[in-house]
């Protein structure tokens, strides 16, 4: 089988699969997702782990921090579940190029877009679980209500950030869009919608940094009180 006679996955096909397939998932394992199973002695040793380190991180919040929370996490999930995809694809292309002699031109751009895309949307779920890294060899010395009121401090930094990361974003969304900008290799995908995942991204990851500073303040006042009491 030569190569222009290889199968090539049409760009409609690609972005639609990408906005249904995570959506099928999630609606057919709903009944899964939503049955409390108590944490196992690791998950338990881990969760105590991670609150040493953000003692807010399973601190109670309110209606629109745990709002900005289900957002967060059901976007984590969404772009998760775009793995399998990238796993189906390479192996298609294994079965392809070694046994039929036809190679691809899309499997590797198509998965490397899509890892790209996960990295920017995953943010918000990254800061709601603490995977984030954190350069502790102070903060860690600290009682919880000093680690708690540093990252109050801190948020101004990280919200200036965000709100860079949104601007700049956007530019490069709007400008991708206005050329209808594709990519340069021979499948030519467009890209705008990749670089509108920049913006969107970026936009949880602020939503997320608004709902920690809402526990983390909750939690400091109730630290303030429950130290005079």
């Amino acid at each position: 089988m030569s190569e222009s006679a290889n199968f090539v996955m049409p760009h409609w096909l690609y972005w639609g699969w990408l906005a249904i397939m995570p959506l099928l998932f999630m609606w057919l394992t709903r009944d899964t997702a939503t049955t409390n199973k108590p944490p196992t002695p690791d998950e338990e040793t881990a969760l105590a782990y991670l609150a040493e380190e953000d003692p807010a991180l399973h601190a109670p919040g309110n209606r629109v921090s745990r709002m900005f929370d289900w957002l967060s996490e059901q976007s984590g999930v969404f772009v998760a579940l775009w793995t399998v995809n990238a796993v189906c694809a390479y192996f298609y292309e294994v079965i392809s190029r070694y046994l039929f002699d036809a190679p691809t031109i899309w499997v590797h751009q198509s998965s490397y877009l899509l890892f790209g895309m996960q990295y920017l949307l995953a943010g918000g779920f990254a800061l709601l679980h603490g995977d984030h890294v954190r350069v502790d060899v102070v903060y860690i010395k600290l009682n919880k209500r000093a680690q708690v009121g540093v990252d109050i401090f801190t948020s101004v930094f990280f919200f200036i950030f965000s709100l860079a990361l949104i601007g700049t974003s956007w530019r490069f969304f709007s400008d991708s869009l206005s050329m209808l900008e594709v990519t340069d290799e021979t499948w030519r995908v467009q890209y705008y919608p990749v670089k509108a995942m920049m913006v969107i991204g970026a936009v949880i990851l602020a939503l997320a940094g608004i709902s920690k500073l809402i526990k983390d303040i909750r939690l400091y006042q109730h630290l303030g009180e429950h130290r005079r009491t």
